[in-house]
């Protein structure tokens, strides 16, 4: 639905995501869930997917990488098998190695971390401050002077994110050219041409074997041979 590479990105993340909950006995994603939760025990609480949509994200990321950089990604997460701990998350968590891993992804996938992460920042501040703006009580007639409430807003986000936040609070931001799909680039292109025909070419393959040895084995059966057998004499008699 959303096309070729981006589904092989999402099953290539789907399957680090198993990694991780193999690992720690926990999907990622945990937070998210929770928020849901503590968020429908509290009455006439709005509950926003503040997120931009992954299709968009993955098709952005995607254009953004070179086909060296796509088959870099590819092998990187396709191998993924290092242990994980829970230390290992807790010490994730600390400033100063969070900031350090977040340099050596801008480091390796420049054009990786600002689709993934920094245009994220701009769309998560965004939803952000959508949701934080007052709410206007309602009015009994239109001569009342408008009166407004400050909105309670409570954000979950990863921590990657907030140093995002902070910095684009304060800007006037726009996110229609963060939500734009960029048209396939000609590398992308020829690697989806590639990609189909080795597929398509390998499925006639596999029918076509199929096929033959079927028609083999039908062909070497005693009733068949029989039946063909009698074909043949008819024009005899």
């Amino acid at each position: 639905q959303n096309g070729v590479m981006s589904g092989l990105m999402q099953m290539l993340l789907l399957k680090v995501s198993a990694h991780i909950t193999e690992q720690l006995g926990m999907a990622p994603g945990g937070e998210f869930r929770e928020a849901f939760k503590e968020a429908s025990k509290v009455p006439f609480c709005k509950f926003h997917l503040g997120d931009r949509p992954i299709p968009v994200t993955f098709k952005r990321a995607i254009a953004a990488l070179s086909l060296w950089q796509k088959v870099k990604l590819a092998w990187g997460l396709c191998f993924l098998s290092d242990p994980i701990s829970k230390d290992d998350v807790e010490k994730c968590k600390q400033k100063d190695l969070l900031e350090q891993m977040m340099a050596e992804m801008i480091g390796e996938f420049p054009d990786l971390h600002r689709t993934i992460v920094s245009e994220r920042d701009i769309y998560l501040t965004y939803m952000l401050k959508q949701a934080a703006k007052q709410i206007e009580l309602p009015r009994a007639s239109e001569n009342e002077p408008r009166k407004y409430i400050p909105a309670v807003v409570v954000g979950v986000v990863g921590m990657g994110h907030v140093p995002g936040i902070e910095k684009n609070w304060n800007s006037d931001l726009k996110i229609q050219e963060i939500m734009s799909v960029p048209p396939p680039s000609t590398s992308s292109k020829i690697f989806k041409f590639v990609l189909k025909a080795t597929v398509f070419g390998l499925l006639g393959y596999g029918c076509y074997r199929i096929g033959h040895r079927t028609v083999q084995f039908v062909l070497s059966m005693p009733a068949t041979q029989s039946y063909l057998q009698r074909l043949t004499e008819v024009p005899h008699q």
